[in-house]
């Protein structure tokens, strides 16, 4: 596996957020993830997105993570936001998610980011034991759906002196 670090509007990035998209709507029938996200979110230090390639070069994982800030959403100052966590289908149950968590972690922490926080849903188990198995324990809702009743927010101290 090959993880590069990619523009969010490069062709396989714009490719996988799509296949992300649609399994959004599948499961929660509203037409998929409605944050505002641009590709400059995404843009070293104040982030990155990465996308993972299996021996044939195709694209087959996806995250990122972009800075966040006290805001009236409910971010907190140093916050690193994770975005887009998703692997295709063919390849899921191979740890490919964990090593994308782990790299943006790695890359979030050398950019002095604090804590790295997400929102997921109750119709994404699997996403939920994968970050509560890594570290990630419920915090305060923050962001575009902190009033939904389906969402649920975690986050994960970055640096061991806090």
């Amino acid at each position: 596996m090959n993880i590069r670090r990619v523009a969010f509007d490069h062709p396989d990035a714009v490719k996988l957020n799509d296949e992300v998209q649609a399994e959004y709507h599948v499961r929660y029938g509203d037409g998929g993830d409605a944050t505002a996200l641009d590709a400059s979110d995404f843009e070293p230090p104040n982030g990155v997105y990465l996308i993972a390639y299996d021996e044939s070069d195709r694209p087959v994982a996806t995250g990122g993570w972009r800075s966040q800030d006290a805001n009236g959403e409910g971010n907190e100052d140093g916050d690193a936001e994770l975005k887009r966590m998703f692997v295709i289908e063919q390849m899921r149950g191979r740890g490919l998610a964990r090593r994308i968590l782990t790299a943006l972690e790695d890359d979030a922490r050398a950019a002095g980011r604090l804590r790295m926080v997400l929102e997921t849903g109750t119709k994404q188990p699997e996403a939920i034991a994968l970050y509560t198995s890594s570290g990630y324990a419920p915090c305060t809702k923050f962001g575009y759906y902190r009033h939904h009743e389906s969402s649920r927010c975690y986050a994960k101290t970055l640096r061991g002196d806090l």
